[in-house]
């Protein structure tokens, strides 16, 4: 028998819940049917759906200033918008999805069908908006607890779920006020 010694390098997985206090006892199952990304983060907001499973809140970062009339809203990578789904950001009423394109390396643009009729600036959270208006789809009620792969044709996801923590804001996804205060036991710092 002869000594291996394999050269391999580890990504550092960059964490943001710093104090975890109070979970959902055996965690949560994620509906992956729902999510446009690859990846559920740590942190990501989740909100009960329907027949016991939970759904994603979906928020994206705006990362390009967008004038009152623009169709194309530029985002940063990580979110989980699909076509169809419903966009919102800076007050505006949602909108339908008409388009994604994910072909740049540093930012992804989702194209409305209307205009959301407000300027934008960069840093504004965009969310998914229950119809023409600016209410949260999902009602926010815990965070993912880790990082999970998903496959959007594969099953569901078994995650573990924080009530009670608080979270790095510079390190996890982006949230809203409205997300915040809707998370009572999550301090966001």
């Amino acid at each position: 028998m002869t000594m291996q010694v394999k050269r391999k390098k580890d990504s550092r997985v960059v964490k943001c819940i710093v104090h975890r206090i109070a979970d959902i006892p055996g965690g949560v199952t994620v509906e992956t049917a729902t999510l446009g990304g690859k990846a559920l983060f740590e942190g990501t907001p989740l909100g009960k759906g329907k027949d016991g499973l939970f759904n994603v809140v979906k928020t994206a970062q705006i990362v390009t200033a967008a004038n009152a009339t623009a169709t194309a809203y530029e985002v940063a990578k990580g979110h989980h918008f699909k076509v169809g789904d419903h966009f919102s950001a800076g007050g505006a009423n949602g909108q339908v999805i008409s388009g994604i394109d994910k072909s740049d390396a540093a930012k992804d643009t989702i194209t409305v069908s209307t205009t959301l009729g407000k300027a934008i600036k960069v840093g504004d959270v965009a969310f998914e908006s229950a119809g023409a208006n600016t209410t949260l789809k999902v009602a926010p009620l815990t965070v993912a607890g880790s990082n999970y792969d998903v496959d959007p044709d594969g099953d569901n996801l078994w995650v573990d779920a924080w009530l009670i923590g608080a979270v790095r804001e510079s390190n996890a996804p982006a949230v809203s006020d409205a997300i915040k205060s809707a998370l009572k036991g999550i301090i966001y710092f």
